[in-house]
């Protein structure tokens, strides 16, 4: 299909894997597409050519400026923005001045699945836990409620696959601040957010602002199911008229808070007000912060009348989820874990707290902004080494030097260098366990957080 085909196309911004999904998704509804991608790659003229077999317009090297819009034969009908792409890119701004409806590419999954009720999980840390653990609940209770959005499938894929045949009845969608300030129109109807803590301020400017593109996915959610035990969403319990509040600690306790808990944990049973409804030891995983993980999942089982009974069973089947504390092997009696997901100082920091030192920790990657204060406590605490690798190795020693780290600290080039090193250096502490919980990006050397945790359980595997 030519551009000129339609007198306004929809223009979809980038050939990554929202993008794709996205334009296929408005073709197959019968709209004109056009993808324009920066870039020019052999990689990218493959993917340019399967789309225009299909029918969809598609211009490579074009950078998102005025002049690639002024370019086209007619003002585009709307614009498709990937999560990758600033919300307010000066270009972004300049079309919406011209009165150019601009969206996320989440609001065209949005679109396409008109009544199916969605599940909206979104936090700082702690989301793709709870995504994983609803979807599983719900897939053992027999219902037709896929995972996607901000992880696996994109959204748009998933409206794509299901576009021929029957809806689910519930899609769990996690969604990232990117995603959601580009998508005013979505309202779950159930929302959770699991925490708030400084992230992608790099984007967003200020904690406040990231702080209200959260919230107003939540204010927009028919149910909404809060962390209790987060303290900046518990600092504000009072500025919301409804919420149904889980800890992990007592009732009595988040009473002399000032909440009500919905759920909580008492003599290791998840507790509500009409009494005890399953064993909080069910879910193996580690960690306080993966107890609060499963109250927020349960509560959304309860929603859909699940029994105690049932969500109990499925929890002691629950897998883990790749790349968040995954436990690859045990090795000469040293526990690895794959802890790729934790992307910034306070994901780091948790995978301290879940795991019993002493350790060996791979840090490093891409430095984000943000206090690491709590994490260099954490590796004081119970890492008897620390191996640093990537494009902060450098800012990282430095901030170990300035909190006075006591345990050894080693400094190489990149993964293949650093998995025998902590294996060597387990040996030498006497260590539990070699923790790959990076506190960074891995763009300095990785495509996403999954290859680089995909290409660590290889590593480890292979030793």
């Amino acid at each position: 299909m030519s551009v000129a085909a339609s007198a306004a196309p929809t223009v979809v911004l980038g050939l990554g894997r929202s993008g794709l999904g996205a334009a296929r998704l408005l073709h197959r509804r019968g709209e004109a597409v056009l993808v324009l991608e920066s870039g020019d790659s052999p990689a990218l003229q493959a993917r340019a050519e399967a789309l225009r077999r299909e029918g969809i317009a598609v211009r490579l090297g074009t950078p998102l400026e005025p002049a690639s819009f002024t370019a086209l034969p007619s003002a585009p009908r709307r614009v498709i923005v990937s999560p990758g792409i600033r919300w307010d890119h000066p270009t972004l701004l300049a079309l919406r001045e011209q009165g150019i409806r601009t969206d996320g590419e989440i609001t065209t999954a949005w679109e396409a699945t008109a009544g199916v009720p969605w599940i909206g999980i979104t936090g700082t840390n702690g989301k793709t836990t709870v995504t994983h653990l609803v979807g599983h609940l719900l897939a053992e209770a027999g219902l037709d409620a896929p995972m996607c959005g901000n992880v696996g499938h994109s959204a748009a894929e998933l409206a794509l696959e299901r576009s021929d045949g029957a809806l689910p009845a519930w899609l769990v969608v996690e969604l990232s601040s990117y995603q959601i300030e580009s998508a005013p129109q979505l309202a779950p109807r159930i929302g959770i957010w699991t925490t708030l803590t400084p992230d992608h301020l790099e984007r967003h400017g200020t904690l406040d602002n990231y702080r209200a593109i959260k919230r107003s996915l939540l204010e927009r959610s028919a149910v909404r199911i809060l962390n209790g035990d987060d303290p900046d969403l518990r600092s504000r319990a009072a500025s919301w008229d409804q919420a149904h509040w889980i800890t992990a600690g007592n009732r009595e306790t988040a009473r002399a808070a000032g909440l009500e808990p919905h759920l909580w944990i008492e003599a290791e049973q998840v507790c509500q007000a009409s009494g005890p409804l399953l064993d909080a030891r069910a879910l193996a995983m580690p960690g306080a912060h993966n107890r609060q993980n499963l109250l927020m999942a349960v509560a959304v089982g309860l929603e859909l009348g699940l029994s105690g009974e049932q969500m109990e069973a499925a929890l002691r089947s629950f897998p883990g989820v790749p790349h968040r504390l995954e436990r690859i092997r045990e090795l000469d009696g040293v526990s690895w874990f794959n802890d790729s997901k934790a992307t910034n100082y306070d994901a780091a920091e948790v995978a301290l707290q879940a795991l019993q030192g002493p350790l060996v920790v791979l840090a490093g990657g891409e430095a984000k902004q943000g206090d690491p204060r709590g994490w260099l406590a954490g590796l004081q605490r119970e890492a008897a080494a620390v191996v640093l690798f990537g494009a902060a190795r450098s800012p990282f020693e430095q901030l170990l030097q300035q909190a006075h780290y006591s345990g050894a600290v080693h400094s190489v080039d990149n993964l293949d260098q650093a998995v025998p090193l902590a294996r060597q250096l387990a040996g030498q502490h006497g260590c539990r366990a070699v923790l790959l919980s990076p506190a960074c990006a891995s763009f300095d050397q990785y495509r996403d957080f999954e290859a680089r945790g995909d290409h660590f359980r290889a590593l480890v595997r292979a030793l």
